[in-house]
């Protein structure tokens, strides 16, 4: 029971989207995007008690939008908008993997690399352990669980659910490295979730670079990008103050949902893989580098990799830290997240240059609006029946 409930930093979750022959129809011929963005999010809002979001769209490459819903806070609070800071939890991987891509694009590592390669020599490795790739780390494919599975995370996490305190203080320490002198390589290879193997890959950009993650993605993407609301040390952030505030949703099972729960903050490895902080402007931004066709240089480079399938299944494809799902004849690539009192969702369809960023500071597993908007427009852009 304990790994499926040991599940916060970010999963690789189904989104149960319903059909709607109507909406898309209504979509394809009227081309309101207010509509169809405002009936979603009131029926999920009223449904899964969601404190606000904001929501982010950019329709066949063209202008960048955004909505707003709920507050800041329920106290004191600030109405959410498109320049409202969240918590991004796992989202912070997609910026790792195209660093890390950068960095192999320009020889410093390769993808081939082993750990026994990318650790110190006086790291105990198992045999299982010393093969595992850098791609493996980057795509969930090295086999290695979603985190350390010990007794101290299990109190930690029995903790959480009564407080919403931080369980992966262990992941964040050095400590990361502990269980891989007993790591056994499962049978069957397959994309397996692991914040554990992006603690590690944390890890590595600082023993490769001597780099932190902020700088690093700051010069390959932020600045680039011009997304200076972006930082994996969002208290550094000018907004910071009036950020979006953390609430209990589905979990923690034992905190009442809609309550305040404690922002998680990282200080070491676990900074690459889950401290992200920007918001829904910023994150169009960097979503359109995602569907344009036309932009050349390293980012570009680095994007097409990271977005190339590396473990081929209809549904959660393996990419570098993306998934990618096959859906009534659309591709959706994507990513989620999950930390603390926040749920976030970033998404794409190449074919439609369609691209869709949802940020809820509500805890809630059912984040399927964004799955559900790009699927919908994607089908509205196909529509080839008559609009009478």
């Amino acid at each position: 029971m304990l790994p499926l409930l040991l599940t916060a930093c970010g999963t690789l979750s189904e989104m149960q989207v319903k059909e709607s022959p109507q909406a898309v129809k209504q979509l394809a011929c009227t081309k309101n995007l207010d509509g169809l963005v405002d009936g979603i999010v009131q029926h999920y809002m009223k449904k899964e008690k969601a404190s606000g979001l904001a929501i982010g769209i950019i329709r066949n490459n063209g202008e960048a939008r955004t909505w707003g819903y709920g507050y800041t806070n329920a106290v004191n609070g600030y109405k959410i908008d498109g320049e409202t800071l969240f918590a991004l939890g796992s989202v912070s991987k997609g910026v790792t993997g195209e660093v890390v891509a950068g960095l192999v694009d320009k020889g410093q590592l390769n993808w081939d690399d082993k750990l026994s390669d990318l650790l110190p020599k006086n790291i105990l490795l198992s045999p299982d352990a010393r093969n595992i790739t850098l791609l493996q780390l980057a795509t969930h494919t090295s086999g290695l669980p979603r985190q350390n599975m010990n007794k101290d995370m299990l109190q930690s996490f029995l903790k959480y659910l009564y407080t919403g305190d931080n369980f992966y203080n262990e992941l964040d320490s050095d400590a990361v490295v502990n269980d891989l002198s007993s790591f056994k390589k499962p049978q069957k290879r397959e994309p397996q979730y692991s914040n554990l193997g992006y603690a590690l890959l944390g890890y590595i950009l600082k023993v490769k670079t001597g780099e932190d993650i902020q700088q690093l993605a700051y010069d390959f993407i932020f600045n680039s990008l011009k997304m200076s609301n972006t930082s994996f040390h969002g208290p550094t952030l000018k907004d910071y103050p009036y950020r979006a505030i953390g609430h209990a949703g589905d979990q923690p099972k034992f905190i009442r949902r809609g309550k305040v729960v404690p922002d998680w903050y990282f200080t070491n490895n676990m900074v690459a893989a889950a401290n992200l902080y920007s918001n829904a402007d910023d994150l169009l931004k960097y979503l359109r580098a995602h569907i344009e066709n036309s932009r050349t240089g390293d980012l570009n480079a680095a994007i097409q990799v990271t977005e190339k399938v590396y473990f081929e299944r209809e549904i959660e494809a393996a990419n570098i830290a993306w998934v990618t799902d096959y859906k009534d004849n659309q591709i959706i690539t994507y990513q989620v997240g999950y930390i603390g009192g926040y749920s976030s969702y970033i998404g794409f369809d190449k074919k439609h240059q369609n691209a869709v960023v949802v940020l809820q500071n509500s805890f809630n597993w059912s984040n399927y609006i964004g799955h559900d908007l790009l699927l919908k427009m994607a089908m509205a852009d196909d529509y080839r029946e008559t609009c009478q």
